[in-house]
């Protein structure tokens, strides 16, 4: 599954549409960094997102140092490992040379063959196809797109059901048995087995948006019917009466263009996860949970900024007790956020860079 996420990923899906291509009112000149490398090869394991970094504070802004134009982005090459990048700093933009192509170099001769090279005997050989280079780290977030992990409000009530165990047993585990009622007539033999989990409570309006659905593992159709008969061909937790089915669908390939809302965008993290496990403060390749979705106008690919929820302290040069004696921090600025999965009204975001512990409550919005 992984390595259909992968394959799904185009490098030029990454370098978004510029401000002057999207519409988004004019930004800043973008600025290379002082270290950026003058020449650098793809590797595998590389990200289009930590190749950007190398050359500028504004991953989601690469398109215009490779003055790429719409028809351009509409028409994508891919990167691949062994591929060169090279860097104009006259000109401030990045080129793309296929190995063996760079100046110097003899068409069609292997990396180190250019003027001057020492050539030695060599083994032919046909490599296998390479696979291109992905936006971010594809098996950080390929557990957040196989499986729901967010359900809208009434998103289990329809669902198949768990109407009664084998032998009449209170829980489950993997290989044991299981009546559900609600597959009739789907024609879907694997299923991801779920129980609806604690509510996701917008911090801004105090308004359930959506639940957490706790995963706790697969299930395989043997008889269908109405009752079916399903064995559990995984369990991470005990499964019993009353646990809903959700189809084990093949993740539909999406394409992750980076880039920022056409319009202010605001929003808070509402929760943070580690791997698949809950947890109190997020880093890099950390998810996250906001509460902006689709009815909100977020997007697949939206890059939003991330800021510390400024707190209340006392102003030591007011006396206790002052109307005035305490002050409001401001938001400080502490990293940057990448949408990857949207809902109605929540969503998935994968921190890329983070200066502070990024922690519940805290502030997204457009860069």
């Amino acid at each position: 599954m992984v390595q259909q996420v992968r394959k799904s990923i185009t490098a030029l899906a990454f370098f978004v549409i510029s401000a002057a291509v999207s519409g988004q009112p004019a930004q800043a000149p973008l600025t290379l960094k002082p270290e950026a490398p003058d020449r650098y090869v793809v590797v595998p394991g590389d990200t289009l997102w930590g190749i950007s970094e190398r050359y500028t504070d504004s991953p989601w802004r690469w398109p215009e140092l490779w003055n790429m134009n719409k028809e351009q982005i509409q028409n994508p090459h891919l990167i691949y490992p062994g591929y060169v990048i090279l860097l104009d700093r006259a000109k401030g933009t990045l080129t793309l040379a296929r190995p063996g192509t760079e100046p110097g170099t003899r068409p069609g001769a292997a990396p180190g063959t250019g003027a001057g090279a020492k050539l030695s005997p060599r083994v032919r050989a046909e490599p296998l196809p390479p696979e291109e280079i992905p936006s971010i780290p594809a098996s950080v977030i390929e557990p957040f797109l196989t499986r729901p992990l967010v359900i809208e409000p009434d998103g289990l009530d329809r669902a198949p059901t768990i109407v009664a165990t084998q032998h009449d047993s209170v829980l489950l585990s993997a290989g044991n048995t299981a009546y559900v009622r609600g597959i009739a007539g789907s024609g879907e033999e694997s299923w991801y087995v779920y129980r609806r989990g604690s509510p996701l409570v917008d911090p801004d309006t105090n308004q359930t948006l959506a639940y957490e659905a706790i995963y706790l593992g697969t299930a395989r159709v043997t008889r269908p019917g109405d009752p079916a008969t399903v064995v559990l061909t995984s369990a991470v937790q005990e499964v019993g009466a009353g646990d809903k089915l959700v189809a084990a669908s093949v993740v539909t390939p999406i394409n992750y263009a980076p880039h920022s809302p056409a319009t202010f965008l605001k929003g808070r993290v509402m929760s943070i996860y580690g791997g698949l496990g809950k947890v109190g403060e997020a880093g890099p390749l950390s998810v996250i949970t906001i509460n902006r979705g689709r009815a909100d106008g977020l997007e697949v690919g939206h890059v939003l900024a991330l800021y510390a929820l400024g707190g209340t302290v006392r102003d030591t040069s007011k006396p206790r007790g002052a109307p005035d004696a305490f002050i409001k921090l401001p938001e400080e600025r502490s990293g940057l956020s990448f949408v990857f999965r949207v809902f109605d009204r929540v969503s998935y975001a994968l921190v890329m860079h983070a200066t502070r512990p990024v922690s519940p409550l805290d502030v997204v919005q457009t860069p």
